[in-house]
């Protein structure tokens, strides 16, 4: 069993019997027994690693198969010291008869006989089951098997296992050579066909031919062919070289390490020690390189007594090994470095990106590259169907194969450092002297606490020295015997000193050697850190000091995980404090600290402080802690009495909300007022705005000090809101305190505007008018920036959100009722602006939280997906919790009037049907179709088609109008159809949703005509209900305004409100909507009117037409549903029955009630759909029946959806206006519905 060879399943008619696998109880209990003509191809087959799980990864099953060999080995070495044991019975021993062979004589016999093959298998299960004899039985192994053993050593050989590949190696060299004398390429003589190549030979005939062909003249199809025979021979010669160094290194290590456990070595120690050092530097497999360490451990314990002992020279070999990119740099002040690298070009890629940036914080840069290996892991797991092993090629990156051959040579120096400590245990210092000098001796030679850094820093210092002694340290402490810890303890000073080096890879290391000595001496290292580093932390004048100080409390946090919470009260405060540095690196650094401890403040209470934790810092953590409970519970925080008259009478939740407002203010933190639509962002927002300018124009005043100098304050809103804005100042706030102006209108306008901005204290301009002068709102310096309506900056690669956050500000502040709309990326957007770094960058957030939630909502992830997706969600809850204020409707208004929502539905008009089952016999529909199965070709114009093809349904549910242009292919005959029925598009029957309207309007008692009898009562001036109609498009606006009200309906009094109203206009349209109860409706598309305005006036809403992200609608429909409302709101949705509307408001559920915690809320874009829920949006039902084409094939369709979902993903707003009409123009699509 042991030398099975990998890829060959065991032999099942051999099998012993406990490798026969029963069947499953269950099918026993369902009586499915095997009968005797069961096909032996439907049997279970077994190999060394386990089954055959051809989808493993190759990796792990090189894992398995290696630990079924390493037990094999250790059950044979634990059977062999039994049965080599003499027998005894009756006290006697007994002796075998002299014409028949011991155990031991058999056993010596069956090992020489596999030693003398050439089969690599076969050498390492020997060497294998030796080395468990070895450790479990007496010194029994004779003298012949010992000498047998170092001679394999001595032997250079290739492996049978590699025979097959060297021989069609060959065969293919020597095909070469006789192509390329066909050609007449120059070659070198040595090169004959009948020669036996080794692989050096044939890696250099390929480098000489590849140089050859530049210097003859051939056809450029000879030399493709030539070319590409080439590369195939270096591609074969590489990996047949790297299989037989594979072999050499496993098998010679293992002999090497059998001989060490058999206590036989050799005088001279190069055969034992060399494969060893071969199998710390080149061997992939963990286990064996770990075996390779613990022997070479052994080892040197043998040498001690040795009169050349060889440990010193194999401790600085493996030294260099672990510091491979430090060894590699050429530091200025080394006198030795020139010597040991040569020039700077043969810098390990490693040591070249860190040496290039030396006022950096290395912690953060690899942070961001942790994130990106994650993100293209996971990529890669999605996107690659089977895993392949590596084949190189000579066109790979140099960098990454010196890459990976440092980390396996570092990986294996550290098994041995760690395993070294650990089995010399307190005698380390005595018997491994070499060892415990290079990580002691430099930090108490070069550093000295007592002195400044200019002295302690000098060109005497040798660099390379004090960071192999950091690097070694950070290795080993974890594993130092615990009565050698005051040692370490006497060093702590002198690391921190190093945390004020200008180099920054000194600081990094520094900074790893306090985060994993806070694992090992914990109470030791917080009390430094907590004195010393804290305060360097401050210190403003150095710039290098708290760059210092922040990555080695990074890397503490890091390294303590949980244990850091007994000190996180006294770390968090400070960490605020440099959320605001001047350098961005310290800025991003302390954020990420903030954001890791605030995500395990709630578990702060219930732990006991340290025993050992200093007076002062125990009295510190006490007055700290008051900060944090407000922190977390803003019910806490003590009330705010605004400074400035309010002529308004704030509602307690809204006092509640100042005051947290205020506690952000006071520390100088930045969050998101997220309360539900209509419960006074707006005038919160004024109350902390008016008091914060009175309140530090009193201090300038008493002071003259620059950092309570009166700043000007920005408000940023859509352009809708603008009027709105300066209208609820003018109405809460004298202009004496807070003196607003109106930042619009075209380019020179706004240029007057610029000189004028100086006389106010308060900005308020559109978004749209921010992004496009960015230049002048950047060039100030605001008190406070408010994003009204922020999650508009969800999407932090548009040109407005750069813009936006290139703003400076004192105090940011983001009002929006629905901060998430579709993921939880949205919600990085906005820390990005608030808070930059507090959720890492984007690649970072990404992988730590946006793909494990993404992936868990998926309809086939794993239970252990899900259980990742939840515990990011968590994990992310915890961590933006504090910056959140959210407050609902129905938790705080209790005197508020119920919100009733209500389907309306309505069937298509004939003709709309006839449209809509055209559809789906034309070429769109097929071109759609097309576009769904291509599963490799998602270019622009599938995409645009697919749009299209959604628009054009759409526009059918709505009005016929809107699609039957002259371009239709069924303009002519439906044209002819209805003017023999003396008809025409005007009339409202062709229309489901205009007849439903009208219906619903007359309902509510609008647009009835007035009565004609003497005897009827006269009509009131003012009805008893008023109605907003929001639509989409304003095509469907016009629509609406001339064929139903002006036509049909003239009683009705609107108003209208959409982008064809200049946005300095619309506060006033709609101050007139809620002040003229004589005016019955008010005409709006989604897009202009849906946020923010106060449409208190209206008590019913009707949708028309809807959008496809709910809370665009959900915000629209609370434009009449919030504070000042006294009546019930009602509000209808007009839905066509059986179309793709019914479908999509089906599957996209509006929620009532938004969650508590923004993360909370469900992802609602089109990802959620069912897989042959996206075929059907396509297709038309018929009281349950679609109408559809004949059924596909269930593989193509979920092929179809598949690609349907991948370009749903990419719709952030599936009704905006301008991207139908401008992007994806129906004029060219209508052509294709013939």
């Amino acid at each position: 069993m042991l030398m099975q060879p990998a890829n060959v399943p065991y032999d099942s008619s051999t099998n012993p019997a406990w490798l026969d696998v029963p069947h499953k109880m269950k099918d026993k209990v369902l009586g499915r027994f095997r009968n005797s003509t069961f096909s032996k191809a439907n049997q279970e087959v077994y190999y060394i690693g386990g089954n055959d799980a051809g989808n493993e990864n190759p990796k792990e099953k090189e894992k398995s198969i290696v630990r079924a060999k390493l037990t094999a080995a250790k059950f044979l070495g634990l059977l062999l010291s039994y049965i080599m044991k003499p027998l005894s019975g009756d006290s006697k021993w007994f002796t075998y008869p002299s014409d028949s062979e011991t155990p031991l004589e058999s056993f010596v016999k069956l090992i020489v006989f596999h030693l003398n093959f050439k089969s690599a298998m076969q050498r390492f299960a020997v060497a294998l089951v030796l080395n468990e004899w070895a450790i479990f039985g007496e010194d029994m192994c004779p003298p012949a098997v010992k000498e047998k053993c170092l001679e394999c050593l001595n032997e250079t050989l290739y492996y049978d296992e590699i025979g097959v590949a060297f021989t069609r190696l060959q065969q293919e060299c020597k095909d070469f050579i006789a192509l390329a004398n066909h050609y007449s390429v120059p070659l070198d003589l040595s090169f004959q066909t009948g020669a036996v190549f080794t692989f050096e030979q044939i890696v250099h005939l390929t480098s000489m031919v590849s140089i050859a062909f530049s210097s003859i003249k051939l056809r450029p199809k000879i030399l493709e062919t030539l070319e590409e025979r080439r590369k195939s021979l270096f591609r074969s010669a590489t990996q047949t070289s790297n299989d037989q160094t594979s072999l050499t290194v496993m098998v010679q290590a293992s002999i090497a390490g059998a001989l060490v456990s058999l206590k036989h070595l050799p005088e001279k120690l190069n055969p034992i020690i060399r494969p060893l050092m071969d199998s710390i530097k080149r061997e992939e497999n963990e286990l064996l390189q770990r075996a390779s360490a613990h022997h070479l451990v052994n080892l040197m314990e043998l040498c001690l007594s040795r009169a050349s002992c060889p440990n010193p020279k194999i401790l600085k070999n493996l030294t260099n090994f672990l510091c491979y990119d430090i060894v590699c740099m050429n530091f200025d002040g080394d006198s030795n470095s020139n010597a040991q690298t040569g020039s700077s070009s043969e810098k390990s890629p490693v040591s070249r990106s860190l040496s290039l940036n030396e006022e950096s914080i290395i912690t953060l840069a690899n942070m961001q590259k942790s994130a990106e290996k994650v993100l293209l892991r996971r990529s890669n797991s999605i996107a690659s169907k089977k895993n392949l092993p590596s084949v190189p090629s000579e066109e790979g990156s140099p960098d990454d194969e010196l890459q990976k051959v440092y980390e396996l040579q570092a990986r294996g120096s550290t098994y041995v450092f760690t395993h070294a400590v650990e089995h010399f245990g307190k005698g380390l210092p005595e018997k491994l002297p070499k060892l415990w000098e290079s990580v002691f001796q430099p930090l108490k030679s070069f550093i000295n606490p007592d002195e400044s850094s200019e002295e302690v820093f000098s060109s005497s210092l040798n660099l390379t020295e004090l960071l192999c002694s950091l690097q070694l340290l950070k290795i080993i402490c974890p594993f130092i015997n615990i009565e050698l810890h005051p040692e370490l303890e006497s060093i702590l000073p002198r690391i921190c000193c190093c945390l004020d080096h200008p180099v920054s890879i000194v600081r990094h290391k520094a900074a790893s050697c306090l985060g994993r000595l806070s694992k090992v001496i914990t109470v030791q290292t917080m009390n430094v850190t907590l004195d010393k580093i804290l305060g360097n932390l401050g210190a403003s004048d150095n710039e290098i000091q708290r760059q210092g100080s922040i990555e080695a409390i990074a890397c503490i946090i890091d390294d303590l995980g949980l244990d850091i919470v007994p000190y996180i009260v006294l770390l968090i405060v400070p960490m605020l404090g440099r959320m605001s540095d001047q350098n961005e690196q310290v800025r991003l650094m302390a954020t990420h600290c903030f954001a890791s401890l605030i995500k395990l403040m709630p578990l702060e209470g219930g732990i006991q402080n340290p025993p050992a934790l200093d007076p002062k810092l125990m009295e510190r953590k006490e007055q700290e802690r008051l900060f944090l409970d407000q922190l977390m519970n803003p019910k806490k925080i003590e009330n705010y009495a605004v400074p400035v008259p309010i002529i308004a009478e704030l509602r307690s939740y809204q006092q509640e909300g100042v005051n947290w407002l205020a506690f952000l203010n006071k520390y100088k933190l930045n969050g998101i007022l997220c309360d539900d639509m209509g419960l006074g962002k707006t005038l919160q927002s004024i109350c902390i705005l008016a008091g914060d300018h009175y309140l530090r124009a009193q201090a300038y005043k008493e002071h003259k000090q620059a950092d309570c100098k009166p700043l000007p304050s920005l408000v940023v809103c859509p352009p809708t809101l603008t009027g709105h804005w300066i209208y609820e100042v003018e109405k809460f706030v004298s202009s004496s305190y807070l003196n607003p102006i109106h930042y619009t209108g075209p380019p020179i306008e706004r240029m007057r505007l610029r000189a004028k901005t100086k006389m106010h204290n308060l900005v308020i301009a559109s978004y749209d008018i921010v992004r496009n002068d960015i230049d002048f709102f950047g060039s100030i310096h605001w008190n406070y920036c408010i994003l009204d309506e922020g999650h508009i900056i969800k999407n932090g690669k548009t040109k407005l959100a750069r813009a936006i956050k290139q703003l400076s500000a004192n105090h940011r502040l983001i009002l929006s009722g629905t901060p998430i709309q579709n993921n939880v990326l949205e919600l990085w957007s906005l820390f990005d602006f608030l808070m930059p770094g507090f959720l890492g960058s984007e690649k970072q957030f990404t992988a730590r939280y946006s793909k494990p939630i993404l992936q868990s909502r998926d309809a086939k992830s794993s239970s252990k997906e899900q259980e990742t997706g939840v515990l990011a969600m968590e994990a992310l809850h915890r961590q933006v919790l504090p910056f959140l204020l959210r407050r609902m409707k129905e938790d705080v208004l209790k005197d508020l009037p119920p919100k009733i929502i209500q389907d309306y539905y309505c069937e298509l008009s004939p003709l709309q049907v006839r449209l809509y089952e055209d559809f789906k016999k034309s070429r769109a529909k097929q071109c759609v179709d097309n576009a769904l199965i291509e599963t490799e070709n998602t270019n622009s114009s599938g995409t645009s088609h697919i749009f299209q093809a959604l628009q054009y349904l759409r526009k059918v549910c709505n009005h016929p109008k809107l699609v039957l242009s002259p371009n239709h292919p069924e303009f002519d005959s439906v044209s002819k159809v209805l003017k023999e029925q003396n008809s025409s598009l005007k009339d409202i029957n062709h229309a489901a949703k205009l007849c439903a309207l009208r219906q619903l309007l007359q309902d509510c008692g609008i647009g009835i005509s007035s009565p004609t009898t003497e005897s009827s009562e006269p009509t009131p001036v003012v009805n008893q209900h008023r109605a907003l109609i929001f639509c989409q498009l304003k095509g469907m606006l016009d629509i609406l305004e001339n064929d139903l009200f002006k036509s049909l309906m003239p009683s009705v009094s609107y108003l209208r409100l959409d982008g064809s109203i200049p946005p300095g206009q619309r506060h006033s349209v709609v101050h007139k909507f809620n002040n003229d109860p004589s005016i019955d409706a008010l005409l709006l598309t989604t897009q202009v009117g849906g946020l923010g305005l106060n449409l208190t006036g209206a008590d019913t809403v009707i949708f028309v037409e809807h959008d496809w992200n709910p809370m665009k609608d959900l915000q629209a429909m609370d434009r009449a549903h919030r504070i000042g409302q006294k009546k019930v709101v009602n509000v209808y949705r007009l839905i066509t029955r059986g179309t793709l509307e019914e479908k999509i408001m089906g599957l996209q559920k509006f929620k009532l009630s938004v969650a508590n915690s923004v993360i909370n809320q469900e992802n609602t874009n089109l990802q959620n759909m069912g897989t042959d829920q996206l075929l059907d949006l396509f297709t038309l039902d018929n009281k349950g029946e679609k109408i559809s084409s004949s059924s596909k094939e269930d593989s193509s369709k979920d092929l179809k959806a598949k690609n349907l979902r991948s370009v749903l993903d990419n719709l952030p707003d599936l009704w905006d206006t301008s991207q139908y009409e401008n992007e994806y123009d129906l004029s060219n699509f209508l052509q294709s519905l013939k």
